[in-house]
């Protein structure tokens, strides 16, 4: 197993990381299962745990998994995203910020939290009264450090300025999607990590399961996530894929391979969150952790999915409001008349 620098935290993680989303019961495997998978993971050298409060169970799993071993993970979580249906259990106002790390320290049965993210933007709450809240958790020693979750680039400069400016801690982290099929963030977001020294942890390394091998136009591709993720139905997806599977068996590489391979090859990035929910799923990624991509591959792959593009929008990537909502880039019908 490699390791990088976490930013300029003094932290040293793995170059893959274990995405606790999947650990959540509902996704299927027992406790114990979950717990066998996380044990796994931190025999083989992994030292690096990615969960957040909105993943249902995960916390507690990964909190029961951890016991007596604590010292050897760096472990995060997220805040920001809804937990239940009440309106102020969500976001990122400093109310829900201290209320949610009680609830997450209580959960992973800890006394503090390495790196705690906001998972979403939240564009109802002064990003000043976040930061001043988080700075708080620092100092307390609730927290070590924090960063963010897809937040766009310029929001990423803004947080270092108030930071500056402030007196505030600064946000040493951010967590985008990236892989062979969503390099969007290539443009500004993995350049402003960058210029910042800020750790780049990158979720959807292998797609949501589109660069598994396993997905294929005009196969029955598994049709419980093809429901539930759009991305599975379309076609510049699905065509991306077909090509890149060719690149993958010329190099004499497996999907799940190449594609780990990539999203670590970037020099902005730290580390690559996998959500390997079984331990065949983790054995076999863990065969391909010291998979290094030629020149020629990487031109290939390039050749495929430009720098800085995406194979199609990718399911649950954050869109801002003024996008979202029509109002925010339409006038008054009123005013377009009188013009």
């Amino acid at each position: 197993m490699r390791y990088r620098p976490l930013g300029r935290t003094g932290i040293q993680v793995s170059t893959i990381g274990l995405g606790a989303m999947m650990f959540a019961t509902r996704m299927g495997n027992s406790e114990q299962e979950s717990i066998n998978v996380i044990h796994r993971a931190l025999d083989a050298g992994i030292n690096l745990i990615d969960t957040a409060d909105a993943y249902e169970d995960s916390e507690d799993i990964v909190g029961r998994a951890l016991k007596g071993r604590r010292d050897e993970v760096v472990l995060a979580t997220k805040f920001g995203r809804p937990v239940d249906d009440n309106l102020n259990h969500r976001g990122a106002s400093r109310r829900w910020i201290h209320s949610a790390v009680e609830n997450s320290l209580r959960r992973l049965q800890t006394d503090y939290i390495d790196v705690y993210q906001l998972h979403r933007p939240d564009p109802d709450t002064d990003f000043e009264e976040t930061l001043s809240a988080l700075t708080d958790l620092v100092r307390s020693g609730k927290i070590r450090a924090f960063g963010t979750s897809t937040l766009p680039a310029s929001n990423l400069v803004q947080a270092q300025w108030i930071a500056e400016r402030r007196g505030y801690e600064r946000p040493h982290t951010e967590q985008p999607p990236y892989s062979l099929l969503n390099r969007g963030v290539e443009r500004e977001v993995l350049p402003v990590a960058q210029q910042y020294g800020l750790g780049v942890l990158v979720w959807g390394p292998l797609g949501q399961g589109m660069l598994t091998g396993r997905v294929r136009r005009g196969h029955d591709n598994d049709v419980i996530r093809a429901q539930l993720l759009s991305s599975f139905h379309d076609q510049r997806r699905l065509d991306a894929v077909e090509r890149l599977i060719v690149v993958a068996a010329q190099a004499d590489l497996s999907m799940p391979h190449m594609a780990m391979a990539f999203a670590i090859a970037h020099p902005g990035v730290t580390s690559a969150l996998v959500g390997a929910r079984t331990m065949s799923h983790l054995d076999d990624l863990l065969a391909g952790a010291g998979t290094v991509l030629g020149e020629d591959v990487l031109d290939e792959i390039d050749a495929i999915v430009p720098p800085g593009t995406d194979a199609g929008p990718l399911d649950q990537d954050y869109t801002p409001p003024a996008i979202q909502k029509a109002a925010l880039r339409r006038r008054p019908l009123t005013d377009r008349a009188a013009a």
